[in-house]
């Protein structure tokens, strides 16, 4: 059979970047958010999941997204889209899963960026109120609104380059102390115990692998952004490795010292009573307490940086539908100047006006209910975008004479059997991520389900009524035509 696949021919896309490996790695970095994860999610770990067994959780989950990032590797040299794992579904799956999985996509990204939206003004409320400033929540949500509609609207580089400062400055702050604990402590910073899971039940060790998993969400983001990159083959694949090392390394490092510092024994009642002030009094007792309060500002610029990546991301999905024909054509043009997709910037800006206009005229707090609503829907529809995309590449790669038994087969299976499970952990306790006994948010995602038989059901009327434009789904590019393009680059222009 030929090496060729009709998904890896198509017409060029007008988006245009210069995105490196390192400002890719930022983009998926922040979308992470390794600072918000370690201050508001890793004491519920203690405290709900594995407690001191957290730092093994991380570990596993880390193993299991580096088997999913080979396969999403070796299929990222082969098909490049904005669409990112919507694409990946088209090419190994086809047209209907693909648009059941982009219809899930679109409802857990921007789920996703409401919640953010709604975090950071909660966050920024509290801050701002210990610092003598009183506004309602809403004034803070319109700036991180019109913040993330500006930036959006933009060509990607300038995100990029303010995104890539404020992760540096939040991995700083966690690498501080984390130095200071190891220097405090000395191999006591590094339990043992820490990786002994003989102790633990079955809900402790499905939560704490649940925690986990929810602290990497955003890695899977590399390829939304290789049409806006300098040689995509190389550079989305590289981008992906180091992004989920890079998490990996400080999520376990940070977890373990954390429980050498507090004790392994005393480290999830200490956890389960301060919640949120876990860390920020751990470093306030070892550092000082300037140090916690930098690391409350960090928090916020980390919840901003979280939410222009999950933009960013949102928009590209937009962009790609439209493009392909799937949502209106309009969404998938780009701006004459800035060669990005603004107007899919301008939809979900909009979207986000609508959602949190309509909470807060109903009087419903930020966190407590538009927050935690969101985040887990979104949690949850992009663990089982992972999960597919997983078995996609499989798909792809099956009948292929450049398959190769690891790479295309062995390690995509045990990412997407990892993330499978991961997506049952959440479901079974999705009560716990919540936080909330509500039975309407609790029963959230069957709304995933609702949508993706939408996606498909869309898909097969597409098939029989409009097959042109379901020929064109998954409009996806050859990364060799982009280098061999006389007048594109991988983003760049000659």
């Amino acid at each position: 059979m030929s090496d060729s696949s009709p998904y890896e021919k198509g017409a060029l896309s007008s988006v245009s970047g210069d995105l490196t490996v390192a400002k890719i790695v930022f983009l998926v970095i922040a979308a992470a958010s390794p600072l918000a994860a370690v201050v508001a999610t890793l004491p519920l770990a203690f405290s709900l999941g594995a407690g001191s067994a957290t730092p093994a959780m991380y570990l596993i989950a880390g193993i299991i997204l580096l088997c999913f990032a080979v396969g999403y590797a070796a299929m990222s040299r082969k098909v490049v889209g904005a669409g990112g794992l919507y694409a990946y579904i088209a090419a190994g799956l086809g047209p209907v899963p693909a648009i059941a999985a982009g219809f899930v996509a679109l409802l857990a990204y921007n789920a996703l960026a409401v919640m953010l939206v709604a975090t950071f003004s909660y966050f920024s409320q509290m801050v701002f109120v210990s610092l003598g400033i009183t506004l309602p929540w809403p004034a803070y949500a319109a700036f991180a609104i019109a913040c993330t509609a500006i930036l959006g609207y933009r060509r990607i580089d300038l995100s990029a380059r303010i995104i890539g400062v404020l992760i540096v400055a939040e991995l700083a702050i966690l690498g501080i102390v984390d130095l200071v604990l190891i220097r405090s402590f000395g191999v006591d910073a590094f339990p043992a115990s820490a990786f002994d899971l003989t102790g633990l039940g079955q809900s402790a060790l499905g939560l704490g692998l649940m925690f986990a998993f929810t602290s990497f969400l955003g890695f899977e983001a590399a390829a939304l952004y290789g049409e806006e990159s300098c040689n995509p083959k190389r550079t989305v694949p590289l981008a992906t490795y180091v992004s989920v090392a890079v998490v990996s390394i400080f999520y376990g490092v940070t977890s373990w010292v954390t429980v050498g510092a507090i004790g392994p024994d005393n480290v999830r009642s200490e956890a389960t009573e301060k919640l949120g002030d876990l860390i920020l009094d751990l470093a306030a007792v070892h550092l000082g307490q300037h140090v916690a309060d930098i690391m409350t500002l960090l928090l916020l610029t980390s919840l901003f940086a979280t939410l222009l990546a999950c933009h960013n991301s949102t928009n590209r999905l937009t962009y790609a539908l439209g493009r392909d024909g799937v949502l209106p054509r309009a969404l998938g043009r780009v701006h004459p100047k800035y060669m990005s997709p603004a107007r899919a910037s301008v939809t979900q800006s909009a979207i986000n006006c609508v959602v949190i206009s309509a909470f807060a005229a109903a009087g419903l707090d930020p966190y407590l209910n538009l927050s935690v609503s969101m985040s887990g829907l979104g949690t949850l529809g992009l663990v089982l975008l992972q999960a597919t995309t997983a078995f996609a590449v499989i798909g792809f790669f099956r009948k292929r004479a450049d398959r190769h038994w690891w790479r295309t087969t062995t390690a995509p299976l045990l990412g997407g059997l990892g993330l499978s499970v991961a997506a049952v952990l959440i479901v079974v306790h999705y009560r716990s991520l919540t936080g909330v006994d509500n039975m309407v948010v609790n029963a959230l995602p069957t709304m995933l389900a609702i949508v993706a038989l939408i996606g498909a059901l869309y898909a097969l009327w597409l098939q029989r009524y409009r097959p042109a434009v379901y020929a064109e789904i998954g409009n996806i590019t050859d990364p060799s035509s982009l280098e061999s393009h006389p007048t594109h680059t991988g983003g760049k222009t000659r």
